[in-house]
């Protein structure tokens, strides 16, 4: 998927997951010339496989509806939970709130769907270069002006150059190579994780519409969660996030003793891989919530998890990569038609975008605060349960959606980098 380089583009996109991409391939469709630059080879792994019903108006924008209705992914109905206590939840299914084909999602391979998104930007007229290490963004003052970067030529030699742009978009995930360079990187103290996770085939699936769903299962005391998201030819994600400290302490353990561990604790996961079978190794990543002071300055914005992450726990990831994408599409195409590609221009969605990260970010919160039960708030509150659908849904945007979180209360979990109370035991 390498093109020739040239030596000056309208815009550069630092980052060929779905925000990179996504940009990239509305831009260039916009007429606007496009450089991609992706540091890995790709199709290249990464985990995130579950995508949000809401990702669908940007499928849809990219074209890219029939591709997904005809892959072999699984179709996502719902998602359903398990407590701390064991009890099998009743499932989220969003086509009861929005009857209408959009409420299907998929679970995806993101090495497969990032490439069909990257594909798609070259189809649309995106220049493409993988294996390509940005080494600097370059400025004149306050302005990025392009980046510094080092390519591999048709010879296999190293090439490194200097190209020019009127807009830098810093997608390069949690590199986040802007926000560090500025240092208004900031960090979440409460949302401090340690994650394992691996791939397993032949484990059990439900019959029917539940077969493709998602299923968060907590073990007690709130200590972690699991995830199990079903990928196509029978295979099945799973991992298991907690606090860092809590997942990997001073113990020493390997990736595969922390998950074993765990899911000694977890008696539904036990029994869906009771027939499985490994499916390569185990991994493990840190995620570690945060966000940047700014989403943009003068001739640059950043996108997806450049600008924040927050937590895998929703499957958000995708969905704020796509939906940050598109809002900084139309924010950069209406600046180059107006002259203004200040940073106020290319920024002006931050609020928008920085009320849904709070959206789901307060979800989060509740999620992991020991003693609250989304089960009794809805006994409670049986008329917000279509707040919390919305939210499952990545419908963090919409109005009135936050009203929710004034019937939760406070609702703050407490912080990772404290001790733990008590070590994991095996």
């Amino acid at each position: 998927m390498n093109t020739a380089v040239g030596e000056k583009y309208d815009v550069i996109v630092i980052g060929g997951g779905p925000a990179g991409a996504t940009i990239s391939a509305l831009l260039a469709d916009a007429g606007k010339s496009v450089l991609l630059l992706e540091r890995g080879l790709t199709p290249r792994f990464h985990v995130g496989e579950s995508l949000l019903p809401k990702c669908y108006p940007t499928l849809k924008r990219l074209g890219l509806l029939d591709r997904m209705k005809a892959s072999a992914y699984p179709k996502k109905f719902s998602v359903q939970f398990v407590t701390d206590m064991g009890k099998v939840t009743q499932p989220f299914y969003f086509d009861e709130y929005i009857p209408h084909e959009s409420s299907q999602t998929w679970q995806v391979e993101r090495g497969d769907f990032d490439q069909m998104l990257m594909a798609r930007a070259a189809e649309l007229g995106a220049t493409l270069r993988s294996n390509a290490h940005v080494m600097d963004i370059l400025f004149e003052g306050d302005r990025a002006t392009g980046v510094k970067v080092k390519l591999k030529s048709a010879s296999g030699a190293d090439e490194v150059k200097q190209i020019s742009s009127k807009v830098v978009v810093d997608a390069s995930g949690q590199s986040a190579m802007i926000a560090n360079r500025l240092g208004v990187k900031k960090s979440d103290p409460r949302l401090q994780k340690g994650t394992v996770w691996g791939y397993f085939e032949n484990a059990l699936r439900d019959p029917g519409r539940d077969e493709g769903a998602t299923i968060i299962m907590q073990t007690p005391g709130k200590k972690s969660w699991f995830w199990y998201i079903p990928l196509s030819n029978n295979i099945v994600s799973v991992g298991c996030t907690g606090s860092m400290r809590y997942m990997f302490g001073d113990s020493n353990l390997s990736a595969p003793e922390v998950f074993a561990r765990e899911l000694a604790k977890c008696e539904e996961m036990q029994r869906r891989l009771e027939p499985a079978t490994q499916f390569g190794d185990f991994k493990s990543t840190r995620d570690f919530s945060y966000r940047s002071g700014k989403t943009a300055g003068d001739g640059w914005v950043l996108i997806g998890d450049a600008f924040g992450f927050i937590d895998p726990v929703y499957s958000s990831g995708v969905l704020l990569a796509m939906a940050s994408a598109e809002m900084a599409t139309d924010a950069i195409l209406d600046g180059f038609s107006t002259g203004d590609l200040s940073g106020k221009q290319l920024g002006r969605w931050n609020e928008s975008y920085a009320a849904g990260l709070e959206n789901f970010k307060k979800l989060v919160y509740a999620f992991y605060t020991p003693g609250f039960s989304f089960g009794e708030f809805f006994m409670k509150y049986p008329d917000y349960r279509n707040h919390m659908t919305d939210i499952l849904m990545g419908d963090v945007f919409k109005p009135g959606v936050d009203e929710i979180f004034a019937k939760m209360g406070e609702v703050i979990p407490p912080s990772d980098l404290e001790p733990e109370p008590e070590m994991a035991e095996m």
